[in-house]
């Protein structure tokens, strides 16, 4: 038998919302089975599950956290259900055609439009660079103003952060290896300090950033981030600062 999914791994175009993917088992193993639509996000272990478990019935369970240890027997951390209702959120923010209804910044709008629709002659953002930034926009600039849709969102996001890392708010952008996401933080620092400029005083925006590496040679590789460097993100983009 053919096995369609190595022979064609890749559905989608990377600069296109994805319509489609090759459906998995319990498993994880591929069925070659193709579901026109998007892939839920969701935790993937591709091993066989053993025919036969030893120990006994009454053995503690293996918690799953990523390694995290946020996740004990008592509470289960379940972000991917947040995660695909907040996709769903800004899935259907990105559908609104006038910008004027996007609960944004003139700035911000503006620096939408133009990583969604700029006919880009060398750089162009992939899809997943986009969301990531809409999706930190939408958390910061337009969920404040949506009220009690978005609640439940808000207190998960808080209480998470509560519980692992106190006084200290943190949400991560989990981006696969090659996605660009040093273009992505380029593109956050972008948007925060045009309107922190334009709003001084609002507390949403900032001039400051705290970039941590862990070790010289991604050091190194991040100085792009640096305004005064010679192969600065914003030089060779210089049109996101327009």
């Amino acid at each position: 038998m053919e096995n369609r999914f190595f022979k064609e791994p890749v559905l989608n175009s990377p600069y296109k919302y994805p319509t489609q993917h090759w459906e998995l088992d319990k498993e994880g193993q591929p069925t070659q089975r193709i579901i026109n639509k998007r892939r839920r996000a969701e935790f993937i272990t591709p091993i066989p599950k053993p025919r036969k478990r030893k120990g006994s019935a009454d053995q503690q369970r293996l918690i799953f956290d990523e390694g995290k240890g946020l996740s004990t027997t008592e509470q289960q951390y379940d972000p991917t259900s947040m995660i695909n209702q907040i996709r769903q959120y800004v899935d259907r923010w990105r559908m609104i055609p006038n910008p004027s209804d996007w609960k944004v910044t003139p700035e911000t709008a503006r620096l939408l439009q133009y990583w969604r629709h700029h006919k880009f002659n060398n750089f162009r953002p992939f899809f997943c660079q986009i969301e990531a930034i809409e999706t930190v926009i939408w958390l910061t600039e337009v969920a404040p103003n949506i009220g009690k849709i978005v609640k439940d969102i808000h207190e998960y996001l808080i209480d998470a952060n509560n519980a692992a890392n106190p006084e200290l708010l943190r949400i991560a952008l989990k981006m696969a290896t090659g996605a660009g996401k040093t273009t992505v933080m380029a593109m956050l620092i972008a948007w925060q300090t045009i309107n922190a400029v334009r709003r001084p005083t609002s507390p949403r925006f900032t001039r400051g950033f705290l970039v941590v590496t862990p070790g010289i040679t991604i050091r190194d590789r991040l100085r792009v981030l640096q305004p005064n460097d010679p192969d600065s993100h914003y030089h060779r983009h210089s049109r996101w600062l327009a």
